[in-house]
C-alpha cells in the first residue's frame, strides 16, 4: 500500500464541469464567455511569438513586474499589493496554505464554490459551513468568526446575487482571520469589494480572467491585499507560475477596458431577456449580477429540465445538492444560444 497521506487517500476530489468531446454542443454548463478575448490579446500573443518563438526558449518573469503594474494602475494601488496567479484557483490555495494549518478551520457559505472545500482537504483543514437567509444574508454567522479564513463568494456562485459593501465591512468586522472576497463574476456587476482592501487589513479581494475577459483557457487570476499577505503568497507560489503568452495576454486584456465593458453589455442584456422569458414560463429566476442564471422550472425538478436539454445538446449545469437539485444554472451565450436553449425549455414544461 502506498503511503498517502489519510486525507488524500479518502477525499473525492472536485468534479469540473462536463466538457463534451464531439462538436454540436450549446455548451453553457461552466460559466464561459461566449465571446472572444479582446483582438488585442490576440496581437499579443502573436508578437510575442515572432522570430519563430525565439522568446519561448527562456523563462517568462517570474515576478510578473508588467502585469501586476497594470493591474494596479487600474485599481488604484501600489503594485506591492498585488500578484497574479494560474488562475484564481492557485491564490484560493496558497491562501489556505499560508493561513491554515492542518486541524485549523475555514469557512464558507454554503451554497457556493465547492473547491473551497476540496482545498482545505488538501491541506488538512477543517470546514465549516453556513447557510443563506431568504434575504440572502449569512444565517446564524457569530459576533466574531475566529477561523482563519472565510471565503465569501461575490456574487454567489451558483445563485447569482452579490453582497453589498456595508455587509462585506460587517464581516470583515466580525472575522479574526481573512476575509476573502471571491469576486469571479464582479465585471458583471456595479458593486466590488476592492476599495475595502485598502481600509481593512484582513480583506483578501481575489479574481479572475476567466469569466469576463474569456481567457479561461490561459488560466490566469489575481488578488489585491495588503503587501504582507502578497509577499506570503509570493513564497508560496510556484518561481514560474504563469508562461509568457498567458502573462502578455493579461496585460493586454487588462488594458482594453472597452472591450471587455463592451462584451459585459451584451452578456448582461441577454442574461435579463432570458431570465424575463423564463419567468412568463413560470419559472423562479433568482436576480443575477453574473454571466449566469439559476432557474427553477414549475414543478422544481431540476434534473428533468437537465436531462430535455442534454437530449437536445444542451450542456447546463445541474447540482445534485438538495439545496440546488430544483433548478438548473445556465451560463450566458450568446443571443442564438439562448433562443435555442428557451425553445427547448418551451417544449419541455
Amino acid at each position: 500500500m502506498l503511503p498517502f497521506r489519510k486525507n488524500i487517500a479518502e477525499m473525492t476530489g472536485y468534479v469540473p464541469g462536463f466538457q463534451p468531446d464531439e462538436a454540436g454542443w450549446i455548451k453553457v454548463n461552466t460559466n464561459e464567455n461566449p465571446y472572444p478575448p479582446s483582438p488585442k490579446v490576440v496581437e499579443a500573443i502573436i508578437a510575442e511569438l515572432a522570430g519563430g518563438g525565439e522568446k519561448l526558449r527562456k523563462y517568462p518573469d517570474a515576478g510578473s513586474k508588467v502585469a501586476r503594474r497594470v493591474v494596479a494602475e487600474l485599481y488604484g494601488v501600489d503594485p506591492s499589493w498585488v500578484i497574479m496567479a494560474n488562475g484564481s484557483d492557485e491564490l484560493l490555495n496558497n491562501l489556505i496554505r499560508a493561513f491554515a494549518d492542518a486541524g485549523d478551520e475555514i469557512g464558507y457559505v454554503h451554497p457556493s464554490y465547492s473547491y473551497y472545500a476540496t482545498l482545505a482537504e488538501i491541506q488538512g483543514a477543517k470546514v465549516r459551513t453556513f447557510g443563506l437567509t431568504d434575504d440572502f444574508r449569512i444565517a446564524n454567522f457569530p459576533e466574531l468568526y475566529e477561523g482563519k479564513i472565510f471565503f465569501l463568494t461575490s456574487p454567489n456562485a451558483p445563485l447569482g446575487f452579490g453582497f453589498d459593501n456595508e455587509y462585506i465591512i460587517e464581516l470583515a468586522e466580525r472575522c479574526a482571520g481573512i476575509l476573502v472576497v471571491d469576486e469571479a463574476y464582479v465585471d458583471f456587476t456595479d458593486v466590488s469589494a476592492m476599495e475595502l482592501v485598502k481600509k481593512y487589513k484582513n480583506i483578501v479581494v481575489t479574481r479572475t480572467f476567466s469569466k469576463s475577459y474569456s481567457l479561461a483557457g490561459m488560466r490566469l487570476g489575481l488578488a489585491v491585499a495588503r503587501p504582507e499577505v502578497i509577499v506570503a503568497l509570493d513564497k508560496i507560489r510556484d518561481h514560474y507560475h504563469l508562461d509568457r503568452l498567458a502573462l502578455v495576454a493579461a496585460t493586454a486584456a487588462l488594458q482594453d477596458q472597452d472591450y471587455l465593458q463592451s462584451t459585459v453589455a451584451r452578456i448582461c442584456e441577454t442574461r435579463d431577456w432570458l431570465s424575463a422569458e423564463l419567468r412568463k414560463l413560470g419559472y423562479q429566476v433568482n436576480p443575477s449580477q453574473t454571466n449566469y442564471i439559476f432557474a427553477e422550472p414549475p414543478d422544481s425538478d431540476g434534473k428533468r429540465i437537465y436531462d430535455a436539454l442534454f437530449a437536445r445538446k444542451i450542456l447546463v449545469r445541474y447540482f445534485s445538492d438538495p439545496l440546488l437539485a430544483h433548478g438548473i444554472r445556465i451560463s450566458i451565450g450568446t443571443r442564438e444560444e439562448m433562443e435555442k436553449t428557451l425553445t427547448v425549455l418551451v417544449e419541455s414544461g
